[in-house]
């Protein structure tokens, strides 16, 4: 016989787990507990057994908590997500029908102003979206970051959502988040190759369009090491190997700094970009960035590119003096093994001066040897 506290707690654990003949049960025993359930929310989420049920996609449970037990459709959460929220984000479609038919607000926000076929945009079922659309809710209503669905869908990438939010909201590509972002970058960035393809196709964007950091799509493409993508932007949209964004660095730059191999060969030896190019005020090289970032593999492979070991940025720095200011053991043995010596930079502060840590001392010390035994140069 167990308390009121249990008991509610009983009622969550069998809503999760859509025991109707159970929940049906406990509730005829309890008068109590059937009028508290109606306001009453759980935990931190501040979910309603409509939540639970809703979100592990129980049709039968959410039919009686509604019908015969009376909670009101629209509750809501601490985030503000009501069941259709719930419903539509882990997309069970019998509870979305279910609740649209039964007058649920289609497009009521959520927390940072979420629709319930924004959440639905972050899956790809498309049978939840179509039934969302067919029912009113707008695809061109924008989230706090300004993503419309639209947008979301091009972060997932199902090329099947794509062409039917195109097919029935013909404007809905036309669309930037807060930061200037368009659907086309996202969907470059997170290397969607059928969406970046359809969009080039169907949708009107303008080559080498802006983020407030001044990425392009092809930016975006190239440093999350996504090439196919590159190479439809550059056929299809004549994209620009060589723009700069608002720190004016290349995507070579760019490659190095995220440590993307492959794209840096197939910025060198596919596209002819040079190696050596200087980005930026400061006039660093993709060697500086990759030692900065400690990126042993891509200074590696910069090196083989023909990278020049010994370029010194705008104030007299090797890219030595990067990979010690960054305190990178291994990047600091490979540059050493290379050939680099030890310089002073335009201020007369060796590389060897920005070492903080014993382990990058160690190194410095083994492949030069001791320091105060005469060197032949």
């Amino acid at each position: 016989n167990m308390g009121e506290e249990d008991t509610l707690k009983y009622l969550v654990k069998l809503t999760q787990e859509g025991q109707l003949s159970l929940i049906r049960k406990v509730l005829s025993e309890k008068e109590n507990i059937r009028n508290l359930i109606k306001k009453k929310h759980f935990g931190k989420s501040g979910d309603t057994l409509l939540h639970y049920a809703a979100r592990h996609g129980h049709l039968e449970v959410l039919k009686f908590l509604m019908e015969d037990t009376g909670l009101d459709i629209e509750l809501h959460n601490s985030d503000y997500k009501t069941a259709l929220h719930e419903a539509a984000s882990m997309s069970h479609r019998e509870c979305v029908v279910y609740l649209i038919a039964k007058g649920a607000n289609i497009d009521r926000l959520k927390k940072a102003d979420w629709t319930p076929l924004m959440m639905a945009c972050t899956r790809r079922n498309l049978d939840v979206i179509k039934e969302l659309i067919e029912n009113g809710a707008k695809p061109a209503l924008k989230n706090k970051d300004g993503w419309n669905s639209f947008h979301i869908a091009c972060r997932e990438g199902d090329p099947w959502v794509i062409q039917y939010l195109l097919d029935t909201c013909s404007g809905v590509w036309k669309t930037e988040s807060k930061t200037l972002r368009t659907p086309l970058h996202t969907a470059a960035m997170h290397g969607c190759d059928e969406v970046v393809n359809i969009l080039l196709d169907r949708c009107n964007y303008e080559p080498d369009y802006r983020d407030s950091c001044g990425v392009t799509p092809f930016m975006d493409a190239v440093r999350n090491g996504h090439i196919s993508i590159a190479k439809s932007l550059m056929e299809k949209h004549q994209a620009s190997f060589t723009a700069v964004d608002n720190l004016g660095a290349q995507p070579l730059h760019q490659a190095a700094v995220t440590a993307q191999e492959d794209a840096l060969r197939f910025l060198v030896e596919d596209l002819g970009v040079n190696v050596n190019e200087k980005a930026t005020d400061i006039k660093l090289t993709a060697l500086h960035y990759a030692a900065k970032e400690g990126h042993s593999n891509a200074i590696k492979t910069l090196i083989s590119l023909g990278a020049d070991l010994l370029a010194k940025d705008a104030k007299g720095r090797s890219v030595l003096h990067m990979a010690c200011a960054g305190q990178h053991a291994e990047a600091v043995r490979i540059l050493l093994q290379a050939g680099l010596s030890d310089t002073e930079d335009s201020s007369g502060t060796t590389a060897k001066h920005f070492i903080k840590k014993p382990d990058v001392l160690k190194v410095f010390e083994e492949v030069l040897g001791d320091p105060n035994e005469p060197k032949l140069n």
